[in-house]
């Protein structure tokens, strides 16, 4: 019997009491727990321990308890962190956010308590700056100064945030906006709040704190030499709205998290993670509007989520070049399912701070829907890294604007590639630089069963000329798009049953890639280009098989050794 996931993936553990005791005794209750996670670890492809869910004490307050009011007005930072430190004084146990608008500062988690808000309860985060001081953290990668997040918490044991409540960081008083992100009439709005505008006009900051930090060459971590200088842009050093630092046992089961600063979750350095049932929400314009970025993390599980933001939805990294190489610690261990993302720039993206690496993880059973990219793989020279053993099935996709599926090893570098992904014979190799601990690697990546229509560009490996993408298979996958793929710099790649539908260009070019297998290919293209173009003198090793195009429709370089052909 096929049965429905969401109740088979469910909500956590299912308690089966038994009382027994006559009536002059006192009651014992014996408690059978069933664990419905166990449907995640089914056909695993790599070992992985199960994940431990945080446990609590039978013991609850409400912040009402002590001193609270949800009246929208009433700031709260005192009463909601006095009543979790009692929670914790006392053994652990839950702290209830009850139904009303709380206004707050930055809430401190600790160890053994459950944040659970009910239904109808909004956490909404005050939008002045001076509640939240400058600390030291770790951000995009790098270790700096930031303003402390929202609802943060660092060496903890069994902690969670629970409950049907919506969070929201006060992010659109945070985020420096662009003019051509929004409508006339958003800009106007934007103009008439408190703030300043760029020197040309063209971005809304909310100070000139703001103003001051955005300068060229900085991007989002200023490089700054003392707390001093941090504290003269401060209000430009935006928090992600959840950090969770360096702790085991973490469970975010159903709250709303919108309206975020920066990132919106950002769990650091933790192990046994899960974050289900979680609505992930952010302008699209939101920049830096990140739904989840998992970073140096072990088991974890993330399933059962939607998210719609204003860059990448589920994201995995592990620090960014020498920051990221001394801390040396990878994602590894992470089972991705059942999981909606609607707008983004990535739906599930690695990198491309990934300097620690990134290792055994399945993504399944996911929903991508007018994402900028699909499945998305990032990263540049310098940075170091290997990405290896990531599963990917059962994906389906429409809209993406750009790439379905995207690898780029030269992001925020100089690519030899077009921008539309085209080469020919016209297309140059980049020069190759020697391999060293800081180049990076991604290889050993299978993605089957997956489905994309409507994508501007089906499919674009882009490895580096000295290290190259590296045994990329893909099995079972439709892409229909405007153009086709491109491989530049990659070995061993294997087309198997792939299906390509695309309307400009070629359906498949090939750039000095060698070991490329076309198994099963299918073709339906409007174009009239070759349907298969193959360049460069390093391409060798090519072969197409079981397939109803032919020699005829295959287009081969003149500097390519016609010997490692074989197309039949």
């Amino acid at each position: 019997m096929k049965k429905d996931m969401k109740s088979l993936l469910g909500y956590g553990l299912v308690l089966t009491m038994l009382l027994s005791q006559s009536c002059e005794q006192k009651s014992v209750q014996t408690v059978t727990v069933v664990d419905e996670t166990a449907v995640l670890y089914e056909g695993l492809e790599f070992d992985m321990p199960k994940v431990q869910a945080p446990t609590f004490a039978d013991y609850e307050v409400s912040i009402v308890d002590f001193g609270a009011v949800g009246d929208g007005l009433t700031e709260n930072s005192a009463a909601i962190n006095k009543a979790i430190t009692q929670v914790a004084e006392h053994g652990g146990g839950q702290v209830t956010i009850p139904f009303g608008i709380w206004l707050t500062g930055p809430i401190t988690l600790q160890s053994n308590v459950n944040l659970h808000t009910e239904r109808g309860a909004l956490v909404q985060f005050s939008d002045d700056f001076d509640l939240y001081p400058i600390v030291e953290i770790s951000f995009e990668g790098l270790e700096t100064y930031r303003c402390l997040s929202p609802i943060h918490g660092k060496n903890l044991t069994n902690v969670a945030i629970t409950g049907q409540g919506v969070f929201d960081g006060a992010g659109d008083s945070w985020r420096p906006v662009k003019k051509s992100k929004l409508t006339e009439a958003q800009w106007k709005e934007f103009v008439r709040r408190k703030g300043v505008l760029s020197d040309d006009e063209q971005t809304w900051y909310p100070s000139e704190k703001s103003k001051k930090g955005d300068t060229a060459g900085n991007f989002n971590v200023p490089d700054l030499n003392s707390l001093a200088e941090f504290e003269e842009v401060k209000d430009f050093l935006r928090p992600v709205m959840v950090s969770i630092i360096s702790s085991d046992k973490v469970l975010l089961d159903g709250p709303t998290f919108q309206n975020s600063p920066a990132w919106n979750l950002h769990p650091l350095m933790c192990e046994n993670v899960i974050l289900r049932n979680l609505t992930i929400r952010n302008p699209w314009y939101s920049q830096n509007g990140d739904g989840v970025d998992l970073e140096s993390c072990k088991n974890v599980l993330i399933y059962n989520n939607s998210f719609d933001v204003g860059d990448d939805a589920i994201c995995f990294k592990s620090g960014k070049d020498e920051d990221g190489l001394k801390r040396g610690i990878p994602t590894e261990n992470v089972i991705v399912r059942d999981n909606i993302v609607y707008h983004g720039h990535g739906g599930f993206v690695i990198g491309s701070e990934m300097s620690g690496g990134v290792k055994n993880v399945q993504v399944s059973h996911c929903t991508f829907i007018g994402t900028d990219c699909g499945l998305r793989f990032k990263s540049t020279r310098g940075r170091g890294g290997v990405v290896e053993d990531i599963y990917i099935s059962d994906i389906d996709m429409i809209n993406v604007g750009a790439e379905a599926i995207r690898f780029n090893l030269f992001y925020g570098g100089e690519s030899p590639v077009a921008s539309d992904g085209s080469v020919g014979k016209e297309m140059v190799a980049s020069d190759k630089v020697e391999v060293s601990v800081t180049t990076p690697s991604f290889k050993n990546i299978y993605i089957r069963d997956v489905r994309s229509t409507g994508s501007g560009i089906a499919a674009y490996f882009q490895g580096l000329p000295e290290m190259k993408l590296k045994n990329i298979q893909l099995e079972n996958v439709m892409l229909e798009a405007e153009r086709g793929i491109t491989l530049i710099d990659a070995d061993a790649i294997s087309f198997k049953n792939v299906s390509i539908k695309q309307e400009k260009g070629s359906a498949i070019t090939a750039f000095n890639t060698t070991g490329l297998t076309l198994d099963g290919l299918l073709i339906e293209s409007e174009s009239k280009d070759s349907p298969i173009q193959v360049y460069g003198k390093e391409t060798r090793n090519f072969v197409l098989s079981n397939s109803l195009v032919t020699d005829k429709d295959v287009l081969i370089g003149n500097e390519v050794d016609l010997k490692t052909i074989d197309v039949n």
